[in-house]
């Protein structure tokens, strides 16, 4: 049999972009997810397109595509039967196995949406099985219904490239999934408030995106499936210029959205807003004008952000990445839009607004409708099952640990790497934690001694009050404190002898580290260390959002810098820090002083004052 080779080539390419889709997605998810799970959400993602593949292969290809039956395809194992012009709607302008591959990764891409929506908290067994269910038996009868020449098909029914059949689908899944497994730990508060749990990295977020956004040119474009003369060159070329201008449409809309509702351009929103675009124009790409595309992406940008606060705010499921949101939401969106904007390219049926009445909205609902039934009926059924033999969610303590330690045995996905989930650690417990002015250098006060005095940064000094004492009282054993409580009354009190040394640790903005820097090495101060750490002070932070929840900011980005000073007065280092650090806005920091104990120099062996001349 002689084949088309230009259709070939341009169906292989675009079968590699859409493979890489997979690439795309676990960046995103893990990007807006902890990084305790960042190991558990790349297997994941992994795992679905490998499990899949010859689950589609066993026997989804053949319930797909097998006959032109209205209802199913035929059970064909291995896909060793005929796929003729005669009985099925197979392309015989390539091979077997190049349509088979190119169907594969569409599969995969349904299956890939739902672990981020129920991220965080899902057993990692119970996801492989239902990974496995999805390829076998859900995602091939809707396709069979709209694309292997079932009824869907049937009554003119379009959906070029997957709005209904592929994101829709795996949205619904991760919807029901999301809901039946429950929120996060910390995701609401004791009176059902929700509380944001911030993504530890957009960075890969972002990247996630414009990878998914390349090749979805491929998912688009490709699905053309031909390449063979002028009409399907023309379909792919509006294909192309209709997705990105849908998705770059989408992404401006959001981000003024956001602007104008939370007061500031949410970046993860607007992110999501990319890929909620995209999978608006997925199902008319091919039949709308550009015209169409740009209305799409404009109600796709606003609906993204709505149906995010709805499902976190009414509807209380908790999904971390927004799955539900863009595919499901805007996959329904997509498939409706068709029967509004569709202008009769293509073969399609004329929409609303060309002329075409009703008809094509009333089949595009129907479509949607059934599928979505179908796949709710039986991905319950698969859910409970599972969590009745297997257990759909891990326990409390390794929610709260995280996935990669207990499902992986993986201490951490960025070993050598200092990623911290510190801002989200308060959101594994459900109560809000009120830490204090001294919280950040409680720890430290054990450890070395007595503290001595606190300087805020508007010049006010703090003996032991009931407001700041507790902040900076050692409740441990600190050196030697011979296991008593460390304060500055015993210090006063001669209990504790008063060394000579102190420990000066300021906690400060970071933008105000170089200043800080230079004003105590101009004291002769040339020994420090700088660390980066998370807190607050009796302001608990400032109220910012993220997803349009309210970030429980009790912990903010801070530096702490610490000295050790003996010949140079402390106060002197006190009042050079409160010049470097003063603005007069909440937020300038904290002195902390530490009556030191003992310093030993461990290459001389000297101790005390002589083992601090050379750092001072």
């Amino acid at each position: 049999m002689e084949y088309n080779v230009s259709t070939v080539i341009w169906v292989l390419v675009a079968t590699a972009l859409i493979y890489f889709m997979q690439a795309g997605f676990a960046l995103c998810e893990a990007g807006l997810t902890r990084a305790k799970n960042t190991g558990n959400i790349l297997m994941k993602n992994l795992m679905d397109f490998c499990i899949g593949t010859p689950c589609y292969w066993l026997v989804g290809f053949g319930l797909m595509f097998g006959s032109t039956a209205p209802m199913i395809g035929r059970l064909d194992p291995m896909i060793r039967g005929l796929y003729g012009a005669e009985n099925t709607v197979v392309p015989q302008t390539m091979p077997l196995w190049c349509y088979v591959i190119f169907q594969t990764v569409f599969c995969a891409t349904a299956a890939t949406i739902v672990s981020g929506s129920m991220a965080e908290r899902t057993n990692f067994k119970a996801y492989c099985l239902y990974s496995a269910a999805i390829s076998l038996l859900v995602y091939p009868i809707g396709g069979h219904w709209a694309w292997g020449g079932g009824w869907l098909s049937g009554l003119g029914f379009h959906d070029f490239a997957g709005s209904a059949v592929v994101h829709n689908v795996g949205g619904v899944i991760a919807c029901l999934g999301a809901w039946m497994l429950g929120p996060r730990i910390g995701k609401y508060d004791r009176e059902g408030k929700v509380r944001a749990i911030p993504g530890h990295n957009m960075i890969a977020v972002a990247l996630g995106v414009f990878i998914l956004w390349f090749c979805w040119f491929g998912f688009n474009g490709g699905s053309t499936a031909a390449m063979a003369d002028g009409a399907d060159a023309f379909h792919a070329s509006l294909a192309f210029m209709n997705t990105n201008l849908a998705a770059a449409v989408a992404t401006v809309v959001t981000m003024i959205f956001t602007w104008i509702r939370y007061g500031k351009p949410d970046v993860s929103m607007t992110l999501n807003a990319s890929l909620a675009g995209l999978v608006a124009i997925t199902a008319g790409c091919d039949c709308v004008t550009p015209f169409g595309a740009f209305i799409i992406g404009i109600v796709a940008g606003i609906l993204v952000v709505l149906s995010v606060e709805f499902f976190d705010n009414v509807a209380k499921i908790d999904d971390p990445v927004g799955a539900v949101s863009v595919h499901m939401a805007n996959g329904i969106w997509g498939t409706l839009a068709v029967g509004l904007f569709s202008n009769g390219e293509d073969g399609v049926m004329n929409g609303l607004f060309y002329g075409g009445g009703a008809k094509l909205l009333g089949i595009q609902a129907a479509g949607i409708a059934a599928i979505d039934a179908y796949v709710l009926v039986v991905m319950f059924i698969v859910f409970k099952l599972i969590d009745r033999f297997v257990g759909l969610r891990v326990p409390a303590q390794v929610e709260i640990d995280g996935l990669d330690l207990h499902e992986h045995g993986l201490a951490s996905a960025y070993s050598g790497f200092a990623i911290s989930d510190v801002s989200n650690m308060v959101m594994d417990v459900n109560e809000n934690t009120d830490l204090g002015e001294g919280d950040y250098s409680k720890a430290s006060a054990a450890q070395i001694g007595a503290a001595v005095k606190v300087v805020d940064s508007t010049g006010r000094t703090g003996g032991v009050s009931a407001a700041a004492g507790s902040a900076f009282t050692a409740t441990e054993t600190g050196a030697g404190s011979a296991g008593a409580a460390v304060t500055v009354d015993a210090v006063a009190a001669g209990a504790i002898p008063d060394t000579g040394m102190y420990r000066v640790s300021i906690i400060c903005r970071l933008s105000k580290f170089d200043e800080l820097k230079q004003r105590l090495n101009e004291l002769g101060v040339t020994g420090m260390t700088m660390t980066q750490v998370m807190g607050c002070g009796i302001q608990k932070g400032s109220t910012e959002r993220y997803r349009g929840a309210v970030v429980d900011s009790t912990l903010l980005p801070k530096v702490k810098v610490e000295v050790v000073v003996s010949k140079i007065p402390v106060a002197t280092v006190i009042e050079a820090a409160k010049k470097a650090l003063y603005t007069g806005h909440i937020g300038d920091g904290k002195i902390f002083v530490y009556n030191v104990m003992q310093v030993v120099k461990v290459r001389t062996g000297e101790e005390n004052y002589a083992a601090l001349q050379d750092v001072e």
